[in-house]
């Protein structure tokens, strides 16, 4: 995974910088959004490792298959992609281009894991609470985990919160037969 996102890292940091300078950033994220999907396809993927493919034909059904999401410029992006081919790429270009709007537009994407669903006024508690932490605007969704037992499990990039009763007796566990 490290070495994809390495090899990734360079073409996020173009699209970003183009889309940046064009003042496209959530088109260019939505454009990504939908080609990473589409990369991520298990029949599309299957074809792109078609070896009589040129990268010219790769590109121009990936394109095709994208439709109306991607621009002109979407378009070349993925031709440059299909050149180099970087096509299977495109979920991890997705997540560091994501990144770095992130840290542009200086927000945290934020995931609260609970044991029962949250109430809107204990979701907007909990935002108050990582906004002073973390120092920045926070984007947050929420899913049900009914394994946690209790509490709530927080992931904020890379921090991890675990405030559940199931990582609590874990650490319990763990203590009692250190």
């Amino acid at each position: 995974m490290a070495e994809l996102t390495t090899i990734a890292r360079p073409y996020a940091k173009a699209a970003f910088l183009f889309a940046r300078d064009n003042s496209a950033l959530a088109e260019w994220e939505k454009m990504l959004g939908v080609a990473a999907a589409v990369a991520e396809d298990p029949a599309m993927r299957a074809w792109l490792q078609q070896p009589q493919l040129s990268a010219g034909q790769k590109a121009d059904a990936f394109a095709e298959v994208c439709g109306d999401a991607l621009n002109e410029s979407g378009r070349n992006f993925i031709a440059q992609l299909a050149e180099h081919g970087r096509l299977p790429l495109l979920p991890a270009v997705f997540e560091l281009f994501h990144a770095f709007v992130a840290a542009q537009e200086a927000f945290v994407d934020v995931e609260l894991v609970s044991a029962q669903s949250l109430e809107d006024a204990e979701v907007e508690r909990l935002v108050g609470s990582l906004k002073k932490r973390l120092g920045r605007e926070v984007h947050v969704s929420t899913r049900v985990d009914e394994a946690l037992i209790g509490g709530v499990l927080i992931r904020a990039g890379d921090t991890v919160i675990d405030g559940s009763v199931r990582g609590r007796l874990a650490r319990l566990a763990e203590q009692l037969n250190s």
